[in-house]
């Protein structure tokens, strides 16, 4: 039986997910993407993950689609193929990574390049490999962009940017990623792994509630006005007023000891 071409690691309260397709830089088949949203789905459902890194196996992240296999299916099917793999396949794989109820780590390990890219853009944190970089390669091949970078790539660098990278195509170095805001932090090449697990065990151990309100708080404010803003705040404030978590914190506050988050509701 061939290896997995996704797989999955539970380090303590971290699951750590590799595509796994080293020979192919980690390019997206159809039988990666379906696995891929199996995976995220199992680790956003599982309480015992409290914080997601996504890496990749070998000199890539990953390259985005399969253009193997695509032209293969586009000689068979003609551009039918890509109507139904967008929203059956990248649509729910991205809404996954950005709304799943804990921290989502993208430990860009080399070249990240079209739906790889977006995938990593929407992550709530990019460690990047110093030897890495992204390349927003859809207009070169004659194709919008999808897996989000038309929202998330905007929200990181602005519109203005955003536009003049996808519409350039070339590659972003790690520090230029930097430079520009796509990256969070810039990590020697041999060390991502163990720095993206630590930045990862630090967030699994804090509270997993408030994270993920935040994340949606976040998100919700991009689209719409202060007023709703703030109602909104006001609800997830209620939310995580009422966990475990927060008045373990209280009570920790005032006994002058640390926190110990569960990450539970109640």
């Amino acid at each position: 039986m061939s290896e997995s071409t996704v797989l999955v690691e539970r380090v303590g309260g971290v699951g750590l997910i590799r595509l796994n397709r080293p020979d192919a830089l980690n390019a997206l088949d159809r039988a990666t993407r379906v696995a891929l949203l199996a995976v995220l789905q199992d680790v956003a459902a599982d309480p015992g993950v409290r914080c997601v890194v996504l890496t990749g196996t070998g000199r890539a992240f990953c390259v985005g689609q399969d253009l193997r296999e695509h032209g293969a299916e586009l000689e068979q099917s003609g551009p039918d193929d890509l109507m139904v793999t967008v929203p059956e396949h990248y649509n729910p794989i991205a809404t996954l990574v950005h709304t799943m109820p804990k921290p989502v780590i993208a430990a860009v390990n080399g070249v990240a390049a079209g739906a790889g890219a977006s995938l990593a853009f929407l992550a709530d944190l990019r460690l990047v490999a110093a030897g890495a970089g992204f390349n927003l390669a859809f207009a070169q091949i004659g194709l919008s962009c999808d897996t989000g970078s038309s929202w998330s790539l905007p929200r990181l660098v602005g519109p203005t940017a955003a536009l003049r990278l996808l519409y350039a195509g070339g590659t972003i170095g790690a520090d230029e990623a930097l430079d520009l805001g796509i990256a969070t932090e810039v990590v020697p090449d041999d060390e991502l792994e163990n720095r993206a697990l630590e930045v990862a065990g630090r967030l699994a151990a804090g509270p997993t509630q408030a994270y993920a309100a935040i994340r949606r708080s976040v998100a919700y404010a991009a689209h719409t006005s202060l007023t709703e803003a703030l109602a909104y705040e006001a609800d997830m404030m209620a939310t995580t007023g009422a966990t475990e978590d927060h008045r373990q914190a209280v009570e920790a506050f005032l006994a002058k000891r640390p926190p110990v988050f569960t990450g539970q509701l109640d």
